[in-house]
């Protein structure tokens, strides 16, 4: 029986050849939003590696937007132009690729982990772009360390929409196959959904259906803009692990409905991020696919898992026992960017390298036979009656 995971897949127009799509993980490698050799080399061995999708790490829609001041941007068509070649060199090697667009919203400012974390201040941010802010739904912080952010006009509101809109169309002309709005982890559009983090008196605060608004209506502005031919996915947090009295499973369900009605196509479901609290789950193996299974079940739309997807078997059985129709894999395709072509031997689909580089294919073929001969004396050894 072929396996899930490297069965089709057709979103739209785009036909993904297998489930495995490389998670969006920031590099805080780009100057001024570009590009840089880095990102080519990065996106470009997952392309190698075999992945159906590959979406590029969170994007600023403008300079407030940034997360840190090394993240990428999307904000002139100069950075989409560095962008470019990257997608050219995927679909070179068979990959599809995406694009997520995000805005940072309270939790701008931040230097990289192997930087330290650190949280940076208002004249900090202010120093390296005369435009970035922190800004909200409410004046409230996102971290004890970090500054309160602007509480949003509507005149503001508007713009970021026109921001997201207008950033979708130049990742659309850079030939990007679909789009992913992040709506997770606490940032903009996130800290509008919950409560602990929104509370304003106005059409974007309070109900459920006005807290939603600001993310119905940037994704429709979105679906509008984009070529209708294009998938456009959506990840958000299930829970925003801010605990009681926040965002929670059941809300995250209509969400999803609503946001199938505006167009989205494949709701990727993430957890956590709004505050500084663990994601209410403990963090096992696969620990946000039940998330994944119940807004695909309850809301009955496609959904995209990910969080701790380590291995071949795992992914198999989540596709089979239909709790996903995408697997997403962050760090383990660090750890190993060839993942897809070791879960295709590990589910019995060798192929004699046909889905691999021509360029590494022709090399391990002439190195199998001798693998073969390395493999069964090994086995011969432990087991010297050869049964």
């Amino acid at each position: 029986m072929k396996s899930m995971l490297f069965s089709p897949l057709k979103i739209r127009d785009l036909a993904l050849k297998n489930r495995i799509v490389i998670s969006p993980m920031q590099q805080h490698a780009a100057f001024d939003g570009i590009a840089s050799d880095w990102h080519m080399v990065h996106y470009g061995k997952f392309a190698f590696g075999g992945a159906g999708l590959i979406i590029v790490e969170a994007t600023a829609v403008s300079p407030s937007g940034l997360a840190s001041d090394d993240d990428l941007g999307i904000w002139r068509k100069d950075q989409a132009d560095a962008l470019a070649p990257i997608v050219e060199f995927a679909h070179k090697r068979g990959s599809a690729i995406g694009l997520q667009l995000g805005h940072a919203g309270r939790k701008a400012g931040t230097t990289a982990i192997w930087k330290g974390s650190r949280t940076l201040t208002p004249e900090e941010m202010r120093i390296k772009h005369p435009q970035w802010e922190r800004v909200g739904p409410s004046i409230i912080a996102a971290t004890p360390d970090s500054s309160a952010p602007r509480e949003m006009t509507l005149a503001d509101i508007e713009q970021v929409k026109r921001d997201f809109t207008a950033a979708a169309i130049r990742a659309d002309e850079a030939g990007f196959d679909m789009v992913e709005l992040h709506f997770a982890h606490g940032y903009l559009v996130a800290s509008f959904l919950s409560p602990l983090s929104n509370q304003r008196a106005d059409q974007y605060g309070g109900s459920l259906e006005n807290r939603m608004r600001f993310a119905l209506e940037t994704a429709a502005a979105v679906r509008e803009a984009l070529n209708e031919t294009k998938p456009l996915f959506c990840r958000i947090s299930v829970v925003d692990g801010g605990g009681e009295g926040g965002w929670t499973e059941k809300d995250s369900v209509v969400l999803a409905r609503e946001l199938s009605r505006m167009g989205v196509d494949v709701i990727d479901c993430s957890s956590g991020g709004l505050t500084q609290s663990p994601t209410q789950v403990a963090r096992g193996l696969g620990f946000q696919v039940p998330y994944a299974a119940s807004v695909r079940k309850q809301a009955g739309v496609m959904v995209q898992a990910v969080g701790l997807i380590l291995d071949a078997e795992q992914a198999e059985e989540i596709l089979q026992e239909g709790k996903a129709d995408l697997i997403a894999i962050g760090r383990a395709a660090y750890y190993d960017p060839y993942w897809p072509h070791h879960a295709r031997d590990a589910l019995n689909e060798y192929d004699d390298f046909a889905n691999w580089p021509v360029e590494h294919a022709a090399w391990l073929k002439r190195r199998e036979p001798i693998m073969r001969e390395i493999r069964e004396k090994r086995r011969l050894k432990v087991n010297p009656s050869g049964g």
